[in-house]
Order: structure tokens, then C-alpha cells, then sequence
């Protein structure tokens, strides 16, 4: 698909609303697409296949860029893993299935590091893949997702349909969920902190022992990961979607603690759980190709994030 192309298509982006989707939304109209639907789960409740149909028939795309998702940190996929499990297989399995009764003629599957097993080499390789179970606080998540790149390859493989799969890294940055119940790990961060801060606490506690690592990428950065691979790539496999930063909990713990201005003390609770031991991508794939690169200074993202919720918290 040419950028000239993307003026002539319609696009329907489920997840459009929120964090990760605005910013893809808007990046395809940056490219020129002037017919984005936008679809919301009040009207269209993507676990329902009678919503499922309404939705095509209503919006006639030719792409879908499905990121849609029920999400959380730690605590939540703890709390929920039958929600995390039903909801995400049922909402993409659903859509993909009816996109290619109806004819679409590209579906753009955003799935999840989660879906890596819990002992990876690392850099996670996309061949990596099926080598051993996920992370068990997670595991339901990542294998709903999961579950959609073995469903786009079957269909692609009997039907021909276009259905390509991206494996995004941990995102951040402006706007991002900073609910304690929901949150990922620098929202988190960045709230828990500023409220210490404010209120003249002597200490933070934090999760787990700090030892694990994680990979980030700046949502602007994935937005255009996305946009790309919608315009140039057209094969079955897995693509990984990140940064190549690595920063471990407690490293990322204390920076964001310098950033916000706390001067207390960190207590770390071992009783918590860590979460999957490392985490960071081999990004090659996406480079090779289509192109794709991250830009934003892992420093400078946590800065903008960082004062967005200053501004926004009220």
C-alpha cells in the first residue's frame, strides 16, 4: 500500500480511543488518510459477534488495525486472568474471522511482549517465540494475543488473507493510564512518586526485588512502527516493535524518583512478584523490513510523561 493509497482506504482502529490508539489515528491521517472509524466498545462490544458484524457493516474498511485490548500491570492480570484471557481471545478471533468473510483486504494484529516465554534468550527473536510458556502473571494475556498470530497465519496460509502480526515492546508517555488498580510500571512509578513527594513521605515502596528488566518504547514511536507496517509490510511473520534500551526496575525506579523530586527512601517488597526475569528485543526485523527505527531518547520520554502528569493530574 502506497501513501498515496492511504487517501483511497478506509481504516477502522479498534483500541482508536485510547492510549496507543489516538496516536496511531493520527499518524494515518498525517499520511493522508482521511477515512479513520474509530469504532467505540458502547456501541460495538467486539466480544459480541452480532457487534462484530454491525461494526463491518457499518464501517466498510478495507484495513483494520485491531489493538483494542483489556490490559493492566502485575496486579491486575493477578486479579483478573479469566477477563484478560476471554476478553482479548474473543474480541480479536471474532474480528479477524469476519474481516476476512467480509473481504477486508489487510487486518493489522497488535499483539504483546507477553506473549514471549518466560525464559527467552535475550534478545527476544521473533523465532523465540514458541519455545516455552509466558510469564505466569501473565500468561492468559500473552496467549490470547497470541493466539491471533497462529489464527492470521492459518488464514493467510488457506484463505490468502493479508494478516500481519507486531509484537510492541512496554509503552509510555503522555497520556498514559496512571490508575494504581490498572496501571503499567512508570505511570505507576511517576504517580507513587510525585504523591510521596507532595506529601513529605520518608519512603516509597516499590514491587518485587528490582532485579528484572524491561524494554520501553515512546507511544509516538510505536504509532509509527504501526503505520509503517501497514503501508509496507505484507508478510506471516512476527514482528518485534521496540526501542533496543534495556533498563532494569530498580535503575528505572531510582531515575524516575530523581525526576519527580523525591529524596526518600526506596523499600523494595520481595514478597511481590518480579514478573518475567528480562525483557528487551531484538528490533532488527522491523529495520530489515520497514524501516522502522525508535527516536525518542528514553530520558527525554520519561520528561515529557513525567510532566504531563503534573499538568493533568487534577
Amino acid at each position: 500500500m502506497s501513501v498515496k493509497a492511504f487517501a483511497d482506504q478506509r481504516f477502522v482502529v479498534t483500541g482508536g480511543a485510547g492510549f496507543l490508539g489516538r496516536r496511531v489515528a493520527a499518524a494515518l491521517s498525517v499520511r493522508g488518510a482521511s477515512q479513520v472509524i474509530i469504532p467505540r466498545r458502547a456501541q460495538y462490544d467486539l466480544r459480541e459477534r452480532e457487534a462484530v458484524l454491525r461494526l463491518l457493516d457499518d464501517a466498510r474498511p478495507e484495513v483494520i488495525i485491531h489493538m483494542a485490548a483489556v490490559v493492566g500491570g502485575i496486579g491486575a492480570n493477578r486479579e483478573h486472568p479469566a477477563e484478560f484471557f476471554y476478553d482479548n481471545l474473543m474480541m480479536g478471533a471474532q474480528l479477524l474471522h469476519e474481516a476476512w468473510r467480509a473481504g477486508v483486504d489487510k487486518f493489522v494484529t497488535i499483539g504483546t511482549v507477553c506473549a514471549y516465554p518466560k525464559f527467552t534468550p535475550v534478545p527476544f527473536h521473533e523465532d523465540d517465540l514458541w519455545i516455552g510458556y509466558p510469564e505466569e502473571t501473565n500468561a492468559p494475556y500473552g496467549l490470547a494475543k497470541k493466539m491471533l498470530l497462529v489464527q492470521g497465519q492459518a488464514y493467510r496460509q488457506q484463505y490468502g488473507f493479508k494478516s500481519i502480526y507486531l509484537l510492541p515492546t512496554n509503552l509510555y508517555g503522555p497520556g498514559d493510564n496512571f490508575d494504581p488498580a490498572s496501571s503499567h510500571v512508570i505511570p505507576a512509578l511517576i504517580r507513587k512518586f510525585v504523591e510521596a513527594r507532595d506529601q513529605g513521605a520518608a519512603a516509597v515502596t516499590a514491587w518485587g526485588t528490582g532485579s528484572a528488566t524491561r524494554e520501553f518504547l515512546y507511544v509516538d514511536d510505536c504509532a509509527e512502527a504501526i503505520t509503517l507496517a501497514a503501508e509496507r509490510f505484507e508478510e506471516p511473520d512476527p514482528v518485534n516493535i521496540g526501542s533496543g534500551f534495556e533498563i532494569s526496575i530498580r535503575d528505572l525506579t531510582h531515575l524516575i524518583a530523581e525526576m519527580t523530586g523525591f529524596t526518600g527512601e526506596i523499600v523494595w517488597d520481595s514478597s511481590k512478584p518480579d514478573g518475567q526475569p528480562r525483557r528487551a528485543l531484538d528490533t532488527t526485523r522491523a529495520a530489515e523490513r520497514f524501516g522502522f527505527r525508535a527516536r525518542t531518547d528514553f530520558r527525554d520520554g520519561l520528561r515529557q510523561t513525567i510532566d504531563w502528569y503534573l499538568a493533568n493530574r487534577a
